[in-house]
């Protein structure tokens, strides 16, 4: 609307926009003209041209004993309802990507969206649940090849550097899974599928199998688990934590480090070592590879 635009027009838009968000949905009651007068300021002739320019664009009409009702929605609008789970869903994503999962509530996203809190809790019943569909969401932004490589080592692997990108990529992530009380997540499930089915037929008891796909993900997990904190250190401070480990930690560590009691170590702390999560990673991923085909080859 132009500044130029009569009140009843603009008030017709605030409506129709509620209408195209699903907020008011089909069959659901409009305000009343007096409502709407109340609530706007204005005369009652105004409102009730309100309620006739939106009989006009076909989205209402008047029933006896109950008001005007909600008939339809904005033919540019038509797709917005059955999108809005998806929009939310992006819009958490972002805002969990730059603040972290703090950050994100249902009244932080309806601000985002230009809709009514409630008008969420239509689409998810629950922060939780939005928590849920966000981490499934994450997970389906790089699916799994569909050329499977050969030999369980290589899928593993896949897998493995998968998951690490992901959880590098949303450091909010990792703190949004649970193996211990798994919720159901498609996308997250064909990660799980495609490890057991790399491990199938290896001569590994079930319950085996199962512990040995459990740590291979809580390896990945447990390692991205850390980056939140740094990142969040980094935000804080300025300082990476190699800038921070030189200004602060080795300083305070050698004041309190007994060369006798704790030689080796000691003698550690005295050498240059660059710390890296991916290289912490990779090594980490190496070395339970490595024990696992020992196992296999044993």
């Amino acid at each position: 609307m132009n500044k130029a635009d009569p009140p009843y027009l603009a008030i017709a838009a605030r409506i129709r926009a509620r209408i195209a968000s699903g907020e008011l949905r089909p069959d659901d009651r409009v305000p009343s003209a007096r409502r709407i007068s109340r609530e706007h300021g204005v005369a009652i002739a105004t409102a009730t041209k309100v309620l006739a320019e939106l009989r006009r664009q076909g989205l209402v009409r008047a029933v006896p004993g109950v008001g005007t009702v909600v008939v339809g929605v904005p033919r540019d609008a038509q797709g917005e309802t059955g999108a809005m789970p998806d929009r939310m869903v992006r819009v958490a994503i972002g805002i969990a990507d730059a603040e972290g999962l703090d950050a994100v509530s249902m009244r932080r996203i309806a601000t985002e969206l230009g809709v009514a809190t409630m008008t969420l809790y239509r689409h998810v019943r629950s922060k939780g649940d939005l928590v849920l569909r966000m981490a499934d969401a994450a997970f389906g932004e790089s699916p799994l090849p569909e050329v499977v490589p050969p030999g369980w080592r290589a899928r593993l692997e896949v897998s493995a550097r998968l998951q690490w990108a992901l959880y590098r990529r949303h450091p909010w992530l990792p703190g949004a899974i649970s193996f211990a009380r798994p919720r159901p997540m498609p996308n997250v499930m064909l990660h799980v599928e495609w490890v057991v089915r790399a491990l199938d037929g290896l001569g590994l008891d079930r319950s085996t199998l199962l512990y040995t796909y459990v740590t291979l993900f809580n390896h990945v997990r447990g390692t991205a688990l850390n980056l939140r904190p740094d990142a969040e250190a980094l935000r804080d401070t300025g300082m990476s934590a190699d800038e921070w480990m030189d200004a602060h930690g080795g300083p305070e560590l050698r004041s309190v480090l007994d060369p006798e009691r704790y030689p080796v170590f000691v003698a550690l702390t005295e050498q240059d070592w660059d710390f890296d999560f991916d290289t912490l990673f990779e090594q980490g991923l190496r070395q339970l590879l490595d024990g696992l085909e020992a196992r296999l080859t044993g």
